[in-house]
């Protein structure tokens, strides 16, 4: 009789390794296939750090817009502003000059009434002084008004009387007392004018 035990196959497979073996049942690399606990958890945190990153995008593009519009809204403000500024600027030079001119309003009339009298003859003296005063005032933008022949326009002239005339239809100027002057929109002094009338 031999002493060797019997062999058990089953015995060999289980401490082997081979396939077929409860060791391989249990080989983590036959579970590469499965889903953990922690795969699932870690799949719904990715949806929710996507989520979060599309609101942040979303919020970033409403404050940019909302930047965007307030700068729009400034910029117009500044510029409507601007504007305002330079407009108002002008008419107080206009006004300032126009103060200036009025102190010489005096001394255009004498002029005016020299050269009606004869007295501004060409290449005298005083003419000359005259020509340089008128000269001044028109390069600070001085334009004068009324004439004989235009037609009467209460807001401009100064009617100081009023002729009946046969044949008239519409107001007119037929004398001019003293011409009216005015600055750019700014108006120094209405024209005093007589006027003709239409006849009854």
């Amino acid at each position: 009789m031999s002493d060797e035990k019997d062999f058990d196959p089953t015995e060999s497979d289980a401490s082997s390794g081979e396939p077929g073996s409860e060791a391989h049942a249990s080989d983590p690399a036959s579970q590469d296939d499965e889903l953990t606990v922690d795969d699932i958890l870690g799949a719904a945190q990715d949806a929710d750090v996507a989520d979060a990153d599309a609101a942040a995008d979303a919020a970033l593009a409403d404050a940019e817009n909302t930047m965007l519009n307030d700068l729009k809204r400034l910029q117009a403000e500044y510029a409507n502003y601007r504007r305002r500024t330079e407009d108002q600027r002008e008419i107080e030079k206009q006004r300032t000059k126009g103060d200036v001119v009025k102190s010489l309003l005096p001394v255009l009339d004498d002029l005016d009434r020299a050269e009606k009298h004869g007295d501004l003859a060409d290449g005298s003296a005083f003419a000359v002084i005259a020509e340089k005063v008128r000269a001044l005032v028109t390069r600070q933008g001085v334009e004068t008004y009324g004439a004989v022949g235009d037609v009467f326009d209460p807001q401009r002239h100064e009617a100081i009387f009023q002729q009946p005339t046969p044949g008239v239809t519409e107001i007119t100027i037929i004398d001019v007392v003293e011409v009216g002057y005015q600055l750019g929109d700014v108006e120094l002094r209405p024209a005093k004018v007589v006027v003709a009338v239409p006849a009854e």
